[in-house]
């Protein structure tokens, strides 16, 4: 399977997070839980959420990359809100 990277964008198959399907969201970590490892994804309404790599297929279809947000640092969830609020992730909804 393919993992996403910080800065991929992907389109939403099913409801989630207060988004309808057919929405953007944008990788905004990567993580390790263990074997294999899951993305965290920011949506155009502020919310996120961490999933699995099973989750991913699940829920979204790969759709492109933001280099504006590729090297996006993830530090706690408050930084993110302010970033969020701060438009760093705006370019990528637009992908």
């Amino acid at each position: 399977m393919d993992h996403y990277s910080v800065g991929d964008t992907a389109t939403l198959l099913v409801p989630c997070m207060g988004m309808p399907p057919g929405s953007i969201g944008v990788v905004y970590e990567t993580y390790c839980l263990g074997e294999p490892g899951g993305a965290s994804f920011i949506f155009f309404n502020g919310e996120y959420c961490g999933f699995s790599p099973d989750e991913q297929q699940q829920f979204f279809q790969r759709r492109g990359h933001c280099a504006a947000v590729e090297h996006y640092q993830f530090q706690n969830v408050m930084k993110l809100s302010r970033d969020f609020n701060a438009g760093i992730f705006t370019a990528a909804f637009k992908v």
